[in-house]
């Protein structure tokens, strides 16, 4: 099991669920998502709007575990599965909020590329530095 240092909560909505009462498919996809890129911004200082490198989702996976619905209180734990020169692999759980075990597991991987002509470029220096900070030991138990 991955040792998630980085959980971002992430609360459920009424329309969140879906005709079968529990939790959308979409609704997990939209946290990781969310989750993941909220942390490259505030902890990476990825500026998606500044014209500097960006992060285009290559690929994305996820399985389900458990079931879950409105109202829970949810966590996505990240980690780093594979970092790369020019692209990262993250390693995702959804969690019930104080819970360890995740309901759901995902994969994200993001290559960076020139906001212009979006041709690959390597991962800014200070997403790079933000990934061993926050989360070195996630990335070393892979």
């Amino acid at each position: 099991m991955t040792d998630y240092r980085v959980r971002v909560p992430f609360g459920t909505r009424w329309n969140d669920n879906d005709q079968y009462g529990h939790l959308n498919n979409t609704v997990y996809y939209e946290a990781m998502d969310t989750a993941v890129n909220a942390w490259m911004i505030r902890a990476g200082g990825l500026d998606p709007h500044g014209g500097g490198p960006i992060g285009l989702c290559a690929a994305s996976a996820c399985e389900f575990h458990a079931s879950t619905g409105f109202p829970a209180a949810l966590e996505v734990g990240i980690a780093v599965e594979r970092l790369g020169t020019t692209s990262i692999t993250w390693d995702l759980g959804i969690l019930v909020a104080g819970d360890e075990g995740p309901i759901a597991t995902g994969r994200f991987t993001h290559v960076f590329v020139d906001a212009g002509t979006r041709r690959p470029t390597p991962l800014p220096a200070s997403l790079r530095t933000a990934v061993a900070r926050d989360l070195a030991v996630a990335a070393a138990a892979r």
